[in-house]
């Protein structure tokens, strides 16, 4: 396999450092990484999406705008054709055609935006974040977090509950359907109903896309959590159940010292592991 790390999105909240840990300015520069793996048998795999074409093309659409305006005020939200993962494909001379599966950590509007960009392509997702995307959206962060517009046309999902042998003391989803048995899903609820990491054996070693299990570098491989003010408020606000994510959170923190020479725990937004991670450098 061949993995390819893309940044799907760019959010520029007002705040700079206090999101960040680095910017100089006003704004802050948070990413959305999504992983792109060339199989050789199964067509290219996405994991998440970021934003889509619909989205960069249709900001304000209504009556069902895809993003709302509450979440682009408050991320600051940079719209740009070239990030979506279509482009970003074809631009590695790959054709976005044999992207056959796509595996979502959750179906938050800037995990799921371009699934429709991806009309032949199964979804993979776990039952409890499908039940919860797809039922009554009541309160704040329901109605903001999940705009079924984004999805509402794709006819090929893949729905699990957790099955088969855990994975480094972690539940695990394996035996994905239509998947080699090198990608796995791992149930992370807390920040959604069901949200989920997505672990992938390199060869020897295993990378973990946390997703928004944590949100800053500062809250893995170090003994003492340590996070921005401004992503430490936002997890807060997007929670479904507090004890739940800051307990698997310390667990993925666990598992990133303690396995530090096995596993890679990366996450969506922070754009100092993002770079690392394109230029092959170390966490």
């Amino acid at each position: 396999m061949r993995l390819h790390h893309l940044n799907c999105g760019t959010d520029c909240p007002l705040g700079g450092a206090l999101f960040d840990g680095r910017s100089k300015g006003l704004t802050g520069h948070l990413v959305c990484h999504c992983l792109l793996i060339e199989t050789d048998a199964h067509g290219l795999v996405l994991i998440d999406t970021g934003y889509g074409l619909r989205d960069v093309d249709h900001p304000h659409r209504r009556p069902h705008p895809r993003i709302t305006r509450t979440m682009r005020s408050m991320l600051n939200i940079k719209l740009c054709e070239e990030e979506t993962a279509i482009r970003q494909i074809a631009a590695l001379g790959l054709d976005p055609r044999d992207v056959r599966h796509i595996v979502l950590t959750h179906l938050d509007f800037d995990h799921a935006g371009g699934l429709e960009d991806f009309p032949h392509a199964t979804v993979h997702v776990l039952d409890a974040e499908f039940s919860a995307a797809s039922g009554p959206r009541r309160g704040f962060v329901p109605r903001n977090r999940y705009r079924p517009a984004q999805w509402n046309e794709v006819i090929d999902w893949r729905r699990y509950g957790v099955q088969g042998e855990g994975w480094f003391g972690f539940e695990a989803v394996r035996d994905l359907e239509g998947l080699p048995p090198e990608i796995l899903m791992v149930p992370l609820p807390g920040h959604s109903w069901g949200h989920a990491g997505i672990a992938i054996n390199t060869g020897g070693r295993w990378l973990l896309h946390a997703g928004d299990a944590y949100f800053y570098r500062g809250e893995m491989r170090r003994a003492r959590r340590r996070c921005t003010p401004g992503l430490r408020a936002y997890q807060t606000m997007m929670e479904v159940n507090r004890r739940s994510r800051l307990d698997n959170q310390r667990r993925l923190r666990e598992l990133s010292i303690a396995r530090r020479q096995e596993v890679t725990v990366i996450c969506a937004h922070d754009v100092v592991e993002f770079e690392r991670c394109v230029a092959g450098r170390p966490l």
